[in-house]
């Protein structure tokens, strides 16, 4: 039954990877070099996308929506990977988490989830990682494709592959992104990226 549950919730995800936003042309040699000004100053999106976790105890997918505006981040997950809705509301040292069993609050995302929920993400560095850059507080490595794009990103003891990637606004941002970490692994699809001007 869980290898069911695990087949079926990663099909899921794979499914929704024909919805995401489709390549606005090619990638060349130089253009990710060219554009790390603006991804590094990149601090305000809306993001719409799926997300599927495996863990030895839980098999779960859910919607995503994400708002990040500077350091304040809002992530909406509806469905399953979230007991129905949950949303995620903070900035550094004030994390809120709220579903049907009520509204929580704790210094971390991390441990607040990891309380709530019985597991966690690294919500801390995922502003970071989730553009395909790594976060400022501690040592990483990354691993780039032959058009010198991330490939994969190794950080506090978690492995970021990015394997898919869409041009909007003229920048090349991920469309498909694995972070394994032991026995977890999280599958996040982008099915709309907008970028804003920094708030």
């Amino acid at each position: 039954m869980r290898r069911l549950m695990v087949i079926a919730a990663f099909a899921l995800i794979a499914g929704c990877a024909t919805q995401a936003p489709g390549p606005n042309g090619t990638r060349h040699i130089g253009d990710w070099k060219s554009q790390q000004t603006q991804i590094e100053a990149l601090d305000a999106w809306t993001l719409m996308g799926k997300v599927a976790l495996s863990a030895p105890d839980t098999h779960q997918s859910a919607n995503l929506d994400w708002t990040q505006a500077g350091t304040h981040y809002r992530m909406l997950l509806t469905g399953p990977f979230g007991a129905g809705r949950t949303t995620l509301d903070g900035e550094p040292g004030n994390v809120s988490l709220s579903n049907s069993e009520g509204t929580f609050s704790a210094p971390s995302p991390e441990a607040l989830m990891q309380s709530r929920l019985g597991w966690s993400l690294p919500v801390s560095a995922l502003d970071h990682w989730v553009k395909a850059e790594p976060a400022p507080h501690s040592d990483s490595n990354i691993e780039r494709d032959e058009l010198g794009f991330p490939k994969t990103l190794e950080q506090d003891g978690w492995t970021i592959t990015y394997s898919k990637w869409t041009n909007v606004d003229s920048l090349w941002l991920p469309g498909r992104i694995s972070m394994i970490q032991g026995e977890l692994r999280v599958v996040m699809i982008v099915t709309k990226w907008q970028p804003e001007a920094g708030k």
